[in-house]
This record gives structure tokens, C-alpha cells and sequence, in this order.
């Protein structure tokens, strides 16, 4: 493969092609004959046969149309009904993108549009459905990709190198290691370094934000070596996973982050949003929003079930772990048949309003590695419909004797899961019509979740398909837009219902409603996902009724008197028994089970259930334990 270019090119007319490079594990060539890009025959898809890589070929930008005349014709094309709103151009790699909020219309039967486009213009379009709510910060993602195209594309042509050019280290011998930096019999910042004789990568890199003592991953590590790092792969946007990526930048990491979209966009936000939440709280930043950017500017985003290459002998396939939007398992296929490994990352083994549940049929997997938040005996959490009831139980009791009720959710799956439910409880009439306000990053996270309905489960696709029908649209919902709005809110005295973040009470809007809130034993707090140990939510959970907001030198007391509320069964992580049954329908089924990602008693309690029903190696390491697995 070191010459793979060499070898494409000698079976091309050379005046045909004006440059060939790498887009990571992908070929593009460039044509400034138009005759060619239109009619190359079968030479393409003969080279896609015989090298078993994607390769693409494109008009070279020096014969595309200009940007303004064909800005010009595809709205002249475009039927006025497809409601085209936004058209971006990515100048070095040919390619222009349509936003419509009826993407069928610009597509034109067959795709007689697109090709009336290409023909016209030279420039390849696509065409994306339009967000049923505008996200700044999707529109941001894609200016700063597009308007650096030309450093995105030295970038990706430097990844394919990496890729094909050979050894660096020189192949002496087979093996397989992986070392807990984060996440071994703890819930919490994520990390783990998984090395080969040739390669060296990172699977999430996260932050302890309810750890003030502990928060980091341990990338002092002395196996850990930034400059020889070669990619990162981001499970899913959660910050436990990917709060430090940005970090790595900032130490000096040049490489690829590897995610789905909606991964890339949302830890975007959560990153911008941990950094803003630390210089309010008087802290110094540990990175900042150019080293954010730097990480979206490096990241290759992969659809569900896309096999590609990112180093000579590792070559990965994200699949759907039913966990939030866009939250992936990767599947390692390591060496030429060498070892097949499944990092799960966090996973949820059953059907949501939301998502579907994780993937379980794999082409080959000898070793996995499952996540244990509640794999302890007895975390069975209560079927689904139940849950759904009891929270609305909940909220209509304290909307019954004039309070509010506040339920603090982690704002990316649990805050839609939510919505979703008590939009449905309204509509099937189970509890009044009342006002639903959303606050803190709710509601951009909520507007990417419309920006990518392909990755959310068939029903809830088809109702964001439709206006009218799309449950986020619905006018129960209520933006709080200020820390004004936030005090009205607040203030009046009328019942109502506020989904705010953080989920479990570490800074943000959930807890400037907490404390205004807490001395009414009319109000409701509730609890719909995991609370991270040392967290406020962990200790409000556990009972304690009198906590100091402010420090030893300014105490702030807060005395809790609302009612406390607990409802299981809304986690994106599955239980105990969706946990066992996961591993049980595996295909194939897993020779080695390693378990992380929980307390260490829950950890080792699913390791050893594991070992005694199937018959099968498991390990629950600790951090900074490192294991061969080959």
C-alpha cells in the first residue's frame, strides 16, 4: 500500500488527471478535462475493484464555475418549493453544499437536479435537509471547515499518508496492549491508550467534572507520549469522554479525531460551554475556544457501519451504541486478522423514544470492552412505561399544589428523552396542558438533534420530518433565553415545569434555579440520571439537606426542603440484565470481556457474572493498569 498513489496513477492516462491525493483512507483524483469527469467509463470502479479502496474523482477547482454564477444557477434550478436556505462552498475539493428543508425537491427525480448542477457548474453538490431549528452553532462548524478547505485538505492528504506510506516503527513482532488513563472501576474521565508495535491510539479522552481532586485522565502517564500519538477516537459528546480532546491540542497533538457528525458538532458545544463555565467560577480555562476549534478543524467524521483505515495496521468501524445522539462502539480490527476488539463506550441495550438500541452482529470480535455504570446485582432499573408514568405522577402532584418542579438533566439525551416524554404524556392526556421551560444548552443541543434525524430511531424520524408534527416544535416548550427570563420565571407564582442543565448539579442553570428553589416544600426536584460521586446531585440524592454554596472564607448556605425525587429507567446506559443480555447476543461472542466505566463494585460484580455464565476471560483493571490482550 506505501505506493498506492504511484500505482493508481500508472493505470491512468496521465493528461487526465491533473492531482490525485488522500482525503484519510480515501483517494481523490482531479480532472481538468470535463469530458472525462463526465464520461470516465469503467476506469474509477475498476481501480475501487482491484484496491478495495474508495476512490472519488472530481473536477479540478481551476475549471469550476465561479462561486457567484453558480450561486446564480442553482437557484435558478432549485424549485422554489424545496425552500433552499443556505449554500456553502468548499473551494479546493470542488464540492458545494445545499441546504433545503425539502431535500427530495433539490435532488429532482433521479437525481435530474444534481446532475443539471454538475453539468452547469463543474462543482459537485449536496444536498442537507435544513434543521427544523437553526443551530449557530452547526452553521460555525461548517464556516470554519470550509472557510480553511485549503489547510483541511493538507491535513487530510497528511492523515492518508500515515495511512499508506509503510511502517514507522518497524513490524518485529504481534501484539495488542491497552492502558487505563481514565475510566478503570471508576465513572469519570475516560481514557484508554491502546498501543501496537506500529501504532499508538487514544479511545476518549474525558473529564471528571464532579472530581474536583481527580478530574484529569493520566496523560502523565510515562506509555503516553503526545508526539507519537496517531489518532483519537471520540465514542461519544459526553464530557466524561471528550472534555480533554481539545487539551491534546494544546499540548501539541496534530493529528485526526475520529466521530460521527452530531458527535463532533455537540462536543463542540459541551467544550465551549465547560470553558465558559470554568472563567465564570473564577478558574482558569484549561483550554480554550482555539483549541476547540483546532480539534473541529482535525476531526473525520464516519457514518454508522463505515469501515476505513487510520493507521497502516488499525482499521475501525463505528457502530450505533443506542447511548445519545450519534454515540458509537468501535469495532478494531487490528493487524491483517490479528485481533478484533469492541470498545463500547457508554451503551444502552434497549429502545427509546429517541434511539434505537445498541448494535449487537459484528464481522469478528475476539475481545470486548463493556461499560458498567449500572452493572452492579442490583441496578435493574423498571420497565420503561413505568418511569414515563411515575415522572409525570410526579410533575402533576407538584403542579397540583402550586410548585415547580425541577428536573436537572445532562443536556445532550437525557434532556430529549425528557421533552419527548412529556410531550407525549400531554398529548395522550395522562397530565395537564403546563408550562415546560428549557434552559441552559438544552435547546441548541435539542436543534442538532433535527440537524441529523438519520441517526435517531424510524418514528421520531418521520415526525421531524413533518412540522407539524415534530414534538421538539411543539409549543409546550418554552426557550429561557437570559438569566432575566430565568428570574420571571422563578419569581411568578404560577406552577410549571423547568428542564435545565447540568444533569447532575455541577454549575450551570440547574443550579441558579436549585438554590432559589430549595427552601419550598411545594417544589420538586428530580432526578433522571446518574449522579457522578462528589457531585451536589450525589449528595442532595444521599440526603443531605444542609450544603454550603459558597467556600470556608463566604459560606452560602442552601437548606434543602422541596421534595427529592428519584426516577429510574430515563439512563442512556443499560442496566444490569440489558448488560448480560448484550454480551449474550453478541455475533460472534466475545472470547475476553474487559469491564469498565463503573464503580469498582459494580465493575467486578459484572465481571464475575459474566465469567460464570459464559464461560468466558474477564478483567475489570484499574486506572494506569495496562493489559495484553494478544
Amino acid at each position: 500500500m506505501a505506493d498506492i498513489l504511484k500505482e493508481i496513477l500508472k493505470e491512468l492516462p496521465s493528461d487526465n488527471i491533473s492531482d490525485a491525493a488522500y482525503e484519510g483512507a480515501n483517494i481523490v483524483l482531479y480532472t481538468k478535462k470535463k469530458d472525462f469527469f463526465f464520461s470516465p467509463g469503467d476506469i474509477i470502479k475498476g481501480l475501487v475493484d482491484k484496491y478495495k479502496k474508495r476512490v472519488e474523482l472530481r473536477p479540478d477547482p481551476a475549471i469550476t464555475l465561479k462561486a457567484e454564477e453558480t450561486e446564480k444557477i442553482i437557484l435558478k434550478l432549485l424549485p422554489k418549493e424545496a425552500k433552499a436556505s443556505n449554500i456553502l462552498f468548499d473551494h479546493q475539493r470542488s464540492q458545494v453544499i445545499i441546504e433545503a428543508e425539502k431535500p427530495g425537491l433539490a435532488i429532482g427525480k433521479q437525481g435530474s437536479i444534481l446532475r443539471e448542477i454538475r453539468e452547469k457548474t463543474l462543482w459537485i453538490p449536496t444536498i442537507r435537509r435544513m434543521p427544523a431549528i437553526r443551530s449557530q452553532l452547526i452553521e460555525s462548524i461548517r464556516n470554519v471547515l470550509y472557510d480553511n478547505s485549503n489547510e483541511r485538505r493538507r491535513f487530510l492528504n497528511k492523515v492518508g499518508h500515515r495511512v499508506y506510506d509503510g511502517w514507522l516503527r518497524g513490524k518485529k513482532n504481534e501484539w495488542v496492549r491497552i492502558t487505563y488513563l481514565g475510566g478503570g472501576r471508576s465513572v469519570g474521565k475516560s481514557c484508554i491508550l491502546l498501543q501496537t508495535p506500529e501504532s499508538r491510539i487514544l479511545l476518549d479522552c474525558g473529564i471528571d467534572i464532579a472530581n474536583n481532586d481527580d478530574a484529569y485522565p493520566f496523560l502523565e502517564c510515562p506509555e503516553f507520549r503526545i508526539n507519537e500519538l496517531d489518532a483519537v477516537i471520540v465514542t461519544h459528546s459526553h464530557l466524561d469522554h471528550c472534555g480533554c480532546v481539545p487539551l491534546l491540542f494544546k499540548y501539541g497533538y496534530k493529528g485526526p479525531i475520529y466521530c460521527t457528525s452530531p458527535t463532533r458538532d455537540v462536543m463542540a458545544l459541551l467544550q465551549l460551554d465547560f470553558v465558559k463555565i470554568q472563567v465564570n467560577s473564577g478558574q482558569d480555562p484549561i483550554y480554550t475556544s482555539t483549541e476547540v476549534e483546532q480539534m473541529v478543524k482535525h476531526t473525520i467524521t464516519l457514518n454508522y457501519e463505515e469501515v476505513t483505515d487510520i493507521t497502516p495496521d488499525v482499521r475501525i468501524t463505528l457502530y450505533d451504541a443506542g447511548h445519545i445522539l450519534g454515540s458509537s462502539m468501535i469495532h478494531m480490527h487490528i493487524g491483517n486478522g490479528l485481533h478484533n476488539l469492541l470498545y463500547s463506550g457508554d451503551m444502552k441495550y434497549g429502545k427509546t423514544l429517541l434511539l434505537d438500541q445498541a448494535h449487537t452482529k459484528f464481522p469478528r470480535l475476539e475481545t470486548l470492552m463493556i461499560e458498567s455504570t449500572y452493572g452492579g446485582r442490583d441496578n435493574v432499573l423498571p420497565p420503561k412505561t413505568e418511569s414515563d408514568e411515575g415522572l409525570g405522577q410526579i410533575m402533576a402532584e407538584t403542579v397540583k399544589r402550586g410548585g415547580k418542579a425541577l428536573v436537572p438533566v445532562l443536556g445532550v439525551g437525557r434532556a430529549q428523552e425528557v421533552m419527548l416524554i412529556i410531550d407525549k404524556l400531554i398529548k395522550d392526556k395522562k397530565i395537564d396542558r403546563i408550562p415546560v421551560y428549557i434552559d441552559g444548552m438544552v435547546y441548541d443541543v435539542t436543534a442538532i438533534h433535527t440537524a441529523y434525524p438519520e441517526f435517531l430511531n424510524k418514528n421520531l424520524r418521520k415526525q421531524i420530518f413533518h412540522k407539524d408534527q415534530n414534538p421538539f416544535l411543539s409549543d409546550v416548550f418554552s426557550r429561557v433565553g437570559s438569566a432575566k427570563e430565568r428570574r420571571q420565571i422563578i419569581e411568578e407564582k404560577g406552577a410549571c415545569v423547568i428542564v435545565a442543565t447540568s444533569g447532575m448539579l455541577v454549575g450551570g442553570a440547574s443550579v441558579e434555579y436549585l438554590k432559589a428553589l430549595a427552601d419550598n416544600p411545594k417544589n420538586s426536584l428530580v432526578f433522571v440520571n446518574y449522579q457522578g460521586a462528589g457531585s451536589l446531585g450525589r449528595r442532595i440524592q444521599m440526603g443531605e439537606k444542609d450544603i454550603n454554596m459558597g467556600n470556608t472564607a463566604k459560606p452560602d448556605m442552601m437548606h434543602v426542603k422541596m421534595e427529592i425525587h428519584v426516577v429510574e429507567g430515563f439512563s442512556g446506559h443499560s442496566d444490569r440484565n440489558q448488560l448480560m443480555n448484550f454480551v449474550a447476543r453478541c455475533e460472534p461472542r466475545p472470547r475476553k470481556v474487559i469491564v469498565n466505566h463503573g464503580e469498582s463494585s459494580r465493575c467486578l460484580d459484572l465481571a464475575s457474572s459474566m465469567h460464570k455464565q459464559y464461560r468466558v476471560e474477564t478483567v475489570a483493571p484499574r486506572n494506569l493498569e495496562a493489559i495484553r490482550i494478544r
